[in-house]
């Protein structure tokens, strides 16, 4: 049992949880001192960790299952758990069912309306593992799903949506889309061969490459226009800064002729932009 948690915690990468955990805190932070003028309650953040882990773990776990025939052919993704038989398709599918269980349980002991946009966050994670089937635009889905996290902990604990929360929600969108179309580079080979649709498959590594960088400078000037509506201080520009910094960095390690530090453009510098966010944003709420 152990062994087999393991590998289930392998396949759907369970630590870069990091990537999206630290928005949803943002979100639920930020959005009860605007709204309520409060900070949340050990409850709710509970509830947001566990809607967040199993909303993650669900999607991962369907995306593996889903493309499981894809990734056998990929020499890239041969080794994951599925294709490799290190675990059966039913142990997946009971993995997803007891995710999908741990996100309906923390919805509904959040409120109404975390509970009415459960479908609309459950089709997304769904839908996200199909389109690169059908459209370039795969990486934008993505970006929604990943969205729903700095926007679910905002509605976990303030019951609302505003104007403030939609644009946290496009910033984290246009932030995912981007680091998601350098991670799709790999693979632009594969998907021309098998005609799956990602943007560096259609356009070319180079145009994919370009892409991502604006990407990335709508996260920033979205980052930028957070600070203003949401009249944060300082630290929270700093926190830009810093991320902005990171980003620069991140595009410096990708060119589309030398892919070979994309691991850490992708893994390494996203995680600590997230966290960076986060970090700073509480020194924000703490020190005014």
């Amino acid at each position: 049992m152990i062994s087999k948690v393991k590998i289930l915690l392998e396949m759907i990468k369970f630590e870069h949880t990091v990537f999206a955990l630290p928005f949803a805190f943002l979100g639920a932070v930020l959005g009860n001192i605007i709204v309520e003028h409060a900070w949340p309650t050990w409850r709710e953040i509970f509830f947001v960790t566990l809607a967040m882990v199993g909303a993650r773990s669900a999607a991962m776990s369907l995306n593996r299952l889903i493309d499981r025939y894809i990734d056998a052919k990929n020499p890239r993704t041969a080794n994951r758990a599925l294709p490799a038989g290190l675990i059966s398709v039913p142990e997946v599918v009971v993995f997803i069912v007891i995710s999908f269980i741990a996100l309906f349980y923390a919805a509904f002991q959040l409120n109404d309306l975390a509970v009415k946009l459960l479908p609309l966050a459950v089709f997304v994670l769904i839908l996200y593992s199909y389109t690169k089937r059908f459209t370039w635009a795969c990486h934008f889905i993505l970006g929604i799903a990943i969205g729903f996290g700095p926007l679910g902990g905002w509605v976990a604990t303030t019951g609302q949506i505003d104007a403030t929360a939609l644009l946290l929600f496009g910033t984290v969108l246009f932030w995912t889309a981007g680091f998601d179309i350098i991670y799709a580079c790999q693979d632009a080979e594969f998907d021309v061969q098998e005609g799956l649709f990602s943007l560096p498959s259609r356009f070319g590594i180079a145009r994919a490459l370009l892409i991502a960088r604006c990407c990335h400078l709508v996260t920033v000037a979205g980052l930028v226009l957070l600070y203003v509506q949401a009249d944060l201080s300082v630290w929270f520009l700093i926190g830009v800064i810093i991320s902005t910094i990171i980003l620069i960095y991140e595009h410096s390690l990708v060119k589309p002729t030398d892919l070979s530090k994309l691991n850490v453009a992708f893994f390494t510098m996203n995680g600590i932009l997230s966290c960076v966010m986060f970090v700073f944003t509480m020194i924000d709420l703490v020190m005014v």
